[in-house]
């Protein structure tokens, strides 16, 4: 039988739609595959469809999800379609087949003997991690309008996961936290709802002022480290152990005066 490639887009929105056609053939799914953007060389004897991400198809495919494997599930699912891996959409769609078409139901992440049910574990599992390192070493700085802002570099798309807890804490304040790698924010105005905006090269982060107080404050914090540290006891490799340099990059008060 014709091997069918559902080209998606790079998002949980793209990848929920292209579950969704995928069901829609009705063909089975052993023959059809979806695959995050184009590929450089096109397999024979293959029928390559191109699809568009679709809101009501993803929440249709969302709340299916929700009701038939639960809540646990389908944030593992969400996790591993967040991962900056390109199989990702292969992985989360297989993993769903298994666990409705398949039968294992909410269980479906503890059948790790199904390949792509354990690729999914992984991908989910990686992201979640990063999301809690960046929640441990985000730094906030104050601009000059009282909004509090951050820049990261993570290598997944953590921001869904994170903005939650930052939420939370520091509900009664203006807040955006910037993905550099994927040119989006992630923004919470004081005691309302946070939402997610794509900048696209419209809105560049240099274009941002610091306060006043802000800049004297960054330099205190970095005379503090500096002179807090014993230079006769530093460990440069457990510290890379500890706290990566892709995370020190974003760090305050590793940035030389």
């Amino acid at each position: 039988m014709e091997e069918k490639y559902l080209i998606c887009e790079d998002s949980l929105e793209g990848i929920f739609t292209g579950i969704y056609e995928a069901y829609a053939l009705r063909e089975g799914h052993e023959h059809v595959h979806i695959q995050i953007g184009e590929e450089d060389n096109y397999r024979l004897f293959a029928t390559y469809l191109h699809i568009l991400p679709d809101s009501v198809k993803t929440g249709k495919v969302a709340q299916t999800l929700l009701k038939h494997l639960g809540e646990s599930a389908y944030h593992w699912l969400c996790r591993a379609a967040a991962s900056c891996y390109p199989d990702k959409g292969e992985a989360v769609y297989k993993s769903v087949v298994d666990a409705i078409t398949a039968g294992s139901g909410r269980r479906v992440m503890e059948n790790l003997r199904n390949s792509y049910v354990q690729r999914t574990f992984e991908l989910a599992r990686y992201t979640a991690n990063e999301a809690h390192y960046e929640t441990e070493f985000i730094r906030f700085q104050e601009l000059e309008q009282g909004i509090l802002f951050s820049r990261i570099g993570p290598r997944n798309n953590v921001i869904p996961f994170i903005m939650p807890h930052f939420a939370d804490r520091l509900c009664p304040e203006n807040f955006m936290i910037y993905d550099e790698n994927r040119e989006l924010f992630g923004v919470h105005p004081a005691k309302q709802e946070w939402y997610l905006v794509s900048a696209q090269g419209t809105v560049k982060p240099e274009q941002f002022q610091y306060s006043d107080k802000e800049e004297a404050y960054q330099e205190l914090f970095q005379t503090f480290h500096e002179t807090i540290g014993i230079k006769e006891r530093e460990n440069k490799r457990l510290q890379r152990q500890m706290c990566a340099y892709r995370y020190q990059d974003y760090m305050v008060e590793f940035h030389k005066k």
